[in-house]
């Protein structure tokens, strides 16, 4: 009989892994060619892995009245993702560890179940990368960190919303994460980067600044202001152990990612500017986890927002 987290869990499949094949020598080499697909109910190390966990869930985007489709997100990323290159100085170990889904509207079961998954990934050594799924993602990851440890939890947000509108009436959706992580932490450590003024009520902006958080609006997000913004993201890490990094595909322009359930017509570029800013975040030691959130493949356009989200996993993996 299934546990209630496998209930709401598949495992691998290695035949989605499809793509290009050069040659079989080291040189030519893609992740379709070098991925491990397993069975996280099965016990194996993954010490020094980077483990992909799709989070097939859009039911927060639902409830939250947006545009549906983010529970497509992952098996479309994993095409994305399986003709990147693998180079060999980067000794890359490559895992997909399955797919967590969200069955009957039970949202809150299925973050549970992340999770849980992602405990899981840690205590064997894995360094999580969850693909989406609507940005409930957040408070099911949360959970799974909180879990593997209660040392101080920092968290770096890029996105257009704060997310963190109280649930009503009592009911969580993809916008409430991170009232949610609040509700259970005695200071949340949040940093929000690219919150767009015309995405948030007056209503949002006050309750950050009740919680005491810090936040980098996108008209501010330029290379003009390029040190305060590296002085602010380097002193939020110093103040935290350990850091987790969330995505949401919504915080860039509309032209380089249409496909999402809420569109930033004049979000930020992901250009040299923020590949710094990012590759800052991702070179912290205290980094152990990133999600990828609110992709829709739905409304992509030319795969231009998979081949994002793709761009900045394969970042995360060569850094």
């Amino acid at each position: 009989m299934k546990t209630k987290n496998q209930k709401y869990y598949t495992p691998a499949d290695r035949k989605v892994w499809t793509g290009r094949i050069d040659g079989a020598s080291e040189e030519h080499l893609r992740w379709h060619q070098v991925i491990t697909c397993i069975d996280l109910n099965d016990e194996q190390d993954l010490t020094d892995c980077y483990v992909i966990l799709g989070f097939a869930c859009d039911e927060g985007v639902r409830r939250n009245l947006g545009r549906t489709g983010a529970a497509k997100g992952p098996e479309v990323l994993i095409k994305a993702l399986s003709n990147l290159p693998v180079f060999r100085d980067k000794k890359t170990k490559l895992v997909d560890a399955g797919t967590v889904y969200c069955s009957d509207h039970q949202l809150e079961n299925a973050q549970e179940s992340l999770g849980y998954f992602i405990q899981l990934i840690l205590q064997r050594g894995g360094f999580p990368m969850v693909l989406g799924g609507g940005h409930e993602i957040t408070f099911g990851h949360y959970l799974g960190l909180k879990s593997y440890s209660r040392n101080k939890l920092g968290i770096i947000n890029f996105d257009a919303h704060f997310d963190i509108r109280k649930p009503e009436p009592e009911i969580a959706t993809s916008g409430t994460g991170f009232y949610q992580i609040a509700q259970q932490e005695e200071k949340i450590n949040y940093l929000p980067i690219g919150i767009q003024k015309i995405s948030n009520t007056q209503a949002l902006f006050d309750a950050v600044k009740d919680y005491q958080i810090n936040w980098i609006e996108a008209q501010h997000f330029h290379k003009a202001n390029s040190e305060a913004i590296i002085q602010q993201v380097e002193s939020f890490i110093a103040g935290i152990d350990y850091l987790y990094l969330t995505v949401d595909l919504d915080v860039f322009a509309a032209s380089c990612a249409p496909g999402v359930s809420a569109l930033a017509h004049n979000g930020i570029q992901p250009d040299a500017f923020f590949l710094e800013i990012f590759q800052l975040i991702i070179s912290s030691e205290k980094l152990i986890s990133i999600d990828i959130a609110e992709f829709n493949p739905a409304y992509d356009i030319d795969n231009r927002t998979a081949k994002l989200a793709a761009d900045l996993l394969f970042n995360i993996v060569n850094r």
